[in-house]
């Protein structure tokens, strides 16, 4: 049966990754073809030469584009089954889409929302070469700490739900991780390296558009593998089986 989950998850990650595809090469591009000008006339400002092309942007935007997007979604995709396999009938009784549904939420907001809140996606021309290494470590770091502190949360939450109800327990733990995350991003070190002369709205839509792109393809992996997880378990009860092995 996990098996039989974990193609399904690839197969939501196909169309998951077919739509972030054609929502990066029509609203992303477009602001990394400005960036990049961008970059291109500070390094000429500066008497700097210009750096060959090994791939040429036709590539990036297409070629390159689709090979990234479709290679990260199908992983996403398997990783979400095998969640969903180990979640699915043993934390709560929420219906196959109904499981599909919360953990996407729960691995947006884990994986993509608060950490980008601390370091946001940047467009190119923008951050230090030098620092990428540090740069790198801290935004990995609030992805660990994001996703263990929601685990613990739903396990705080869960203790609570004796004494306090579902609907109390939930917010108390809920409250709990964000005072903790919050508490956690203001002892982490800051990270600005946007030049000053660099175009706010570019920034913003560039940022907005990469949240954007996690938002198609959490969303989709939610709604598609729910569709396909809930098939697949009610023709495996259907005919006696149990529903993992």
């Amino acid at each position: 049966m996990v098996g039989n989950l974990l193609l399904r998850g690839m197969l939501a990650g196909v169309i998951a990754g077919v739509l972030v595809f054609a929502f990066a090469h029509f609203f992303g591009e477009p602001l990394v073809d400005q960036a990049i000008a961008f970059e291109e006339a500070a390094a000429q400002a500066a008497g700097e030469a210009a750096e060959p092309e090994l791939v040429s942007r036709a590539t990036q935007a297409g070629l390159g584009l689709f090979t990234g997007v479709m290679a990260y979604a199908i992983a996403v995709g398997g990783l979400f089954a095998l969640a969903f396999a180990f979640v699915h009938g043993r934390f709560s009784r929420l219906s196959a889409r109904g499981t599909s549904a919360v953990i996407a939420l729960a691995a947006f907001v884990a994986i993509i929302l608060v950490p980008g809140i601390k370091y946001p996606a940047n467009p190119p021309a923008v951050g230090n070469g030098d620092t990428i290494g540090v740069r790198t470590e801290l935004f990995f770091l609030m992805i660990v700490v994001s996703i263990a502190s929601l685990i613990a949360a739903v396990a705080f939450a869960r203790r609570l739900t004796a004494r306090f109800g579902v609907w109390n327990a939930s917010i108390i733990a809920g409250v709990a991780y964000i005072v903790f995350i919050g508490l956690v991003q203001y002892l982490l070190p800051p990270i600005n390296e946007v030049p000053e002369n660099y175009s706010a709205m570019v920034l913003w839509r560039f940022r907005t558009t990469s949240l954007g792109m996690h938002v198609v393809l959490w969303s989709t992996l939610g709604i598609v593998f729910g569709m396909f997880a809930e098939k697949r378990l009610a023709s495996g009860t259907a005919v006696g089986r149990p529903a993992f092995r």
